[in-house]
C-alpha cells in the first residue's frame, strides 16, 4: 500500500474527504520529522515506537573492486513494534 492508497482506504473508513485526510498526513508526517529532528523519541500507544538511532562509523568493501572503504557513521530511524501489533502479525 502507498501513501495515496492509505489515504483512500482512511478517507473511505471515516467521513473524511480525501483531501481533508491527506492534509491530515501531512500535517503528521511533518509532526513526527520535526519531533525526530529535535532528538525526541515517539511512542504511539498500541503501535509502536519510533527514534532515531546512530550507526557508527565501519569498515566495509566495495563489492565490484573488492577495494577496503570507510562506511560514514549516520543516523536513521527505527520503528519497534507495540505488543498489539507483533502478536496480529503472527
Amino acid at each position: 500500500m502507498n501513501k495515496s492508497e492509505l489515504i483512500k482506504a482512511v478517507a473511505a473508513n471515516s467521513e473524511l474527504s480525501q483531501k481533508q485526510v491527506g492534509e491530515a498526513w501531512a500535517l503528521f508526517e511533518k509532526t513526527i520529522v520535526d519531533a525526530l529532528v529535535a532528538g525526541e523519541k515517539i511512542q504511539v500507544s498500541g503501535f509502536g515506537t519510533f527514534e532515531v538511532r546512530a550507526r557508527a562509523e565501519r569498515k566495509g568493501r566495495n563489492p565490484k573492486t573488492g577495494e577496503a572503504v570507510t562506511v560514514p557513521a549516520c543516523k536513521y530511524l527505527a520503528f519497534v513494534p507495540a505488543k498489539a501489533v507483533k502478536e496480529a502479525l503472527n
